[in-house]
């Protein structure tokens, strides 16, 4: 009988267990109660999570994981008379869950926020906050990175004295056709696209080479629906959403909608943004005094209907995303130390409280390496 018990067991395990746990990697800034990057265990089914380990790394804030999910990027958001920053390449063990430090590299900047690996995992890019610059670094064959082959410096200002006095890159992404780097820049007021050559890792200014934002909104993060016909870009000062037609390289703005509260007119100092991987719903997270996430529902034509906000019941929001089901939405909540997990319901796309917490010292970024 208790063979038989064992032989179900198993059988069962093996029936729910694969695609239903992941690895869930933490990006985190250096505190009392944080050092490095930290590895967990979550499971899908439930939205259970087990630590399985964290490898000491230097403030970073922001990670990126390559094509193949054998290696992990990120940077070291640190400044030193405009070359203190730095990113990392780790090989990462799918069996164990091990971080193992391979090399790491200068951005030619200081206070990289961000970092992006192309689709074919050969070039890694990444933005220099403070410094308002962009790097490309080449993959070796080993998943280490080689030096910067490109810098590219931004110039200008915006409306904003107190925070667009120069330019300042917050982010880099990749377009799925991989021949585009979108990069916002929230110190010029200006969504940039460069045209990408995976062959020599080459940037340069798109036909359309930038797309302007509103006068001190400050374009943060961008990312792009599904289905890759829509991009949506969020503006960190004005907490606004702006909604794009995408073509071949171009942008085309049709709409501009708040993320705040009705009625909130605090600084919003909104920060993510993500379309959920059914392609229905986008969220937005805002920090300051609201600590929410906006959800919006998306219409067939890309455009955005505002349907509720959902309180992080944390502080500062800087990052969420949603596990590779799609059933959770997890917010890492930076000033509280802690990851909230949320339900997320498929149908009307609202979210609520699992009661699930993972406590980790100031968490900044969430990423995944999927079925283990």
């Amino acid at each position: 009988m208790k063979r038989l018990c064992f032989s179900l067991t198993v059988i069962l395990f093996s029936l729910v267990s694969p695609g239903q746990e992941h690895y869930l990697i933490v990006g985190t800034y250096d505190s009392p109660k944080s050092e490095g990057i930290y590895v967990y265990k979550f499971n899908s089914i439930d939205g259970s999570v087990k630590e399985a380990g964290h490898i000491k790394t230097s403030n970073p804030s922001y990670i990126a994981i390559s094509p193949d999910q054998q290696f992990v990027y990120a940077v070291h958001e640190n400044g030193k008379d405009g070359k203190g920053g730095e990113v990392a390449a780790f090989s990462f063990n799918k069996q164990t869950g091990k971080l193992t430090l391979i090399n790491q590299q200068s951005t030619g900047g200081d206070h990289p926020c961000y970092v992006e690996v192309d689709k074919t995992g050969k070039w890694v890019f990444a933005g220099n906050y403070s410094s308002g610059s962009l790097s490309v670094f080449p993959v070796a064959t080993n998943g280490g990175l080689a030096p910067a082959s490109t810098l590219i410096q931004h110039e200008g200002a915006g409306k904003n004295l107190q925070r667009q006095k120069g330019p300042h890159v917050h982010c880099t992404i990749m377009s799925a056709d991989n021949k585009w780097l979108y990069v916002p820049d929230l110190g010029t007021d200006k969504l940039m696209i460069y045209q990408f050559d995976a062959g020599t890792g080459k940037l340069i200014p798109g036909k359309q080479p930038y797309s302007a934002s509103e006068p001190g909104s400050g374009p943060r993060h961008f990312t792009f629906d599904r289905d890759n016909k829509y991009g949506y870009l969020i503006e960190e000062l004005s907490g606004t959403v702006v909604a794009y037609k995408y073509k071949n390289g171009k942008l085309k703005k049709m709409q501009r909608i708040s993320t705040m509260p009705a009625g909130d007119t605090s600084f919003a100092g909104s920060a993510d943004i993500h379309v959920s991987p059914d392609g229905k719903f986008l969220y937005a997270s805002n920090r300051s005094n609201s600590n929410t996430i906006a959800i919006f529902s998306l219409t067939q034509k890309g455009k955005l209907t505002l349907i509720g906000h959902q309180s992080t019941l944390g502080k500062t929001p800087r990052n969420f995303n949603f596990d590779p089901s799609g059933k959770f939405l997890l917010a890492g909540n930076q000033n509280s130390d802690e990851i909230v997990i949320f339900n997320r319901d498929p149908a009307s796309g609202l979210l609520s409280d699992s009661g699930r917490r993972i406590v980790v010292g100031k968490p900044v970024c969430i990423k995944w390496i999927t079925s283990l």
